[in-house]
């Protein structure tokens, strides 16, 4: 049974700590990824990046990190969830098991955006991406595919910083034109390759196999805890962008 802890009773006890253990959960796309970290440094992580089995793999990978990097659920501090956008029943599967850890130990709910995270992963490890270090005139543009030609996308800068909001965009050969007459930009994800197909421009750095994963989201669940910037755990909703659209079959089921 889960110890429930009122952490709102304990308000300046959470002001003055430095440390916390932090429990971080991606489910937006393939990958399913669960990371537990304290002090903002990782102990254990437990991912899957084939299939989307979020709702078996999910429980099981949770209890995982913490059993064996010798916690317990009554030590975490916070529950960090990436919050979107990205696939609307991954982010369900994902939130739900947030908030539920949260509600029943009574702990903060920390809210990471999937594609700063995502950023995340890159702009730390430029040179091994092969990215040259000294080069800060560059633009991050991760996407996650939204199927068709659309993707889930925004810019950030070198400092993970955005420089344009999250959009859902349709992309063409003309996407990104400006901002490729005088820069540097750096496109990944799994919607990167459907823009790569459609654009020729020495400007462009592709990069392959980067994914949404709890192992990025760590520094910025950690950096929001430490800003006490917590959800509301009853009303946290995922960033969905686009509403859950239905399709009705064409031949109908008896």
């Amino acid at each position: 049974m889960l110890k429930k802890r009122n952490y709102t009773k304990e308000k300046n006890k959470f002001c003055r700590e430095i440390m916390a253990l932090i429990l971080n959960i991606e489910t937006t796309t393939d990958n399913c990824s669960v990371t537990l970290a304290k002090d903002g440094e990782l102990l254990n992580i437990a991912e899957q990046r084939e299939g989307r089995l979020h709702a078996s793999l999910l429980t099981t990978f949770i209890e995982r990190v913490i059993k064996e990097s010798g916690n317990s659920f009554d030590m975490l501090d916070a529950v960090g969830i990436s919050k979107g956008p990205g696939s609307y029943t991954g982010l369900r599967i994902g939130v739900s098991a947030a908030k539920g850890i949260c509600y029943a130990l009574d702990i903060p709910l920390v809210a990471v955006h999937t594609l700063q995270a995502m950023n995340e992963q890159v702009v730390n490890n430029r040179q091994k991406y092969g990215l040259h270090k000294g080069e800060t005139n560059l633009s991050f543009i991760p996407m996650i595919d939204a199927r068709r030609m659309e993707v889930y996308s925004a810019v950030f800068n070198i400092e993970n910083e955005f420089e344009r909001d999250v959009e859902a965009e349709v992309l063409d050969e003309n996407s990104y034109s400006e901002l490729l007459k005088n820069s540097k930009a750096v496109f990944f994800g799994n919607g990167a390759g459907k823009f790569q197909e459609i654009i020729d421009n020495p400007n462009a750095i592709f990069l392959k196999d980067i994914s949404p994963t709890a192992g990025s989201m760590i520094s910025l669940a950690e950096k929001k805890y430490q800003n006490k910037e917590f959800e509301d755990v009853a009303y946290f909703e995922p960033f969905y962008l686009k509403e859950f659209i239905t399709t009705i079959p064409k031949k109908k089921i008896l």
